[in-house]
């Protein structure tokens, strides 16, 4: 089977969006590389990349838009991101999970984009590439809006004025002197292995603090979506950790629907009701680490666990940190 690089109709829209308002051929332009013209009603739909690429690239030189890519970029949201995705990400304990569950999904945003994070001392690097694509021209146009769009899922925990110390390339290129003097602070580097842009190590931690931009959720079962079920177990599950946690079968019935369907719910939002537990666990246990003096072994009783070295090994793999490490930087602020 032919391999076709594709990308989601959503990121030409900023692209056709800049182009429109300078009075460009855009439908031309468009139908010359064979992409649709209705691009607005298609945003969840794909289309080739490569000739996307090269109608970046004509569209930029034709109409003389200098950093056609980077002006594009600043056009994306969180919110254009696929549902599932900012759902996962949404209901995610900490940044390190999301950005575990960003690598995952990437491919559903370009069929060839992988995502993964790499450590180096204290900070780490949220990498992104095209596979087949090393050596083509033009493509910092898609490797502003890879960056742009690790940034944004850093910014639901770490703030909306979050910027990174480091922005880089894969591309052979470096952005004009305005577009630099408009992320004061930020370094640029090109021809990099992968595009990517670094953060603290610490910030992998950070508790999600805008849970507002949730999807809406899309259920065609009646009774409870996967979306009201998470915010309900979420307020009713605390008050079981130290004293025995329902098991599956038990939630279900609280919920008022049959195991397989409470399973299914889940499974179409991306998550397992282990995944829930361990969200709530953890949420239980950082707060006891921030608010209290609680010993770190009573911090693991009160969280629902039997054996304080499981508490410990669970809570890195969410947070990245230990459970003392994490109590030392709530307090060093």
């Amino acid at each position: 089977m032919a391999n076709i690089p594709l990308t989601r109709c959503q990121f030409l829209l900023p692209f056709v969006g800049i182009l429109d308002e300078t009075g460009a051929p855009t439908s031309s332009l468009l139908t010359k590389f064979r992409l649709p013209s209705s691009l607005q009603d298609k945003s969840d739909l794909y289309v080739p990349l490569m000739p996307a690429i090269r109608f970046m690239e004509t569209a930029r030189r034709s109409q003389g838009i200098e950093e056609l890519g980077f002006l594009a970029s600043q056009r994306l949201h969180f919110s254009h991101m696929r549902e599932k995705t900012r759902g996962l990400i949404a209901h995610s304990p900490t940044l390190l999970v999301a950005l575990r569950h960003a690598c995952t999904w990437a491919p559903r945003e370009d069929t060839i984009l992988s995502m993964w994070i790499e450590y180096d001392d204290d900070h780490v690097r949220i990498c992104s590439t095209l596979a087949g694509t090393n050596g083509l021209l033009h493509m910092e146009h898609l490797q502003w809006i890879q960056n742009i769009f690790s940034i944004h899922i850093v910014r639901q925990f770490a703030g909306h004025d979050w910027t990174p110390a480091t922005i880089a390339f894969e591309a052979r290129y470096t952005p004009s002197p305005a577009t630099q003097s408009l992320w004061p602070n930020v370094r640029f580097l090109s021809g990099q292995h992968a595009a990517w842009i670094d953060l603290p190590i610490s910030h992998l931690s950070l508790p999600n603090c805008r849970k507002d931009l949730s999807p809406a959720p899309h259920d065609h079962e009646d009774g409870p979506s996967g979306y009201d079920i998470v915010e309900l177990l979420k307020l009713m599950l605390p008050s079981y950790l130290d004293e025995g946690i329902p098991v599956l079968p038990e939630v279900a019935e609280m919920a008022g629907i049959s195991t397989r369907s409470f399973q299914r719910k889940l499974s179409h939002i991306g998550l397992t009701y282990s995944d829930l537990l361990d969200t709530v666990r953890y949420e239980n246990a950082s707060k006891l680490l921030r608010d209290t003096d609680s010993k770190i072994i009573d911090v693991a009783f009160s969280s629902g666990y039997t054996d304080p070295a499981h508490f410990s090994r669970a809570f890195r793999r969410i947070a990245g940190v230990t459970p003392r490490q994490f109590r030392e930087q709530a307090r060093s602020g």
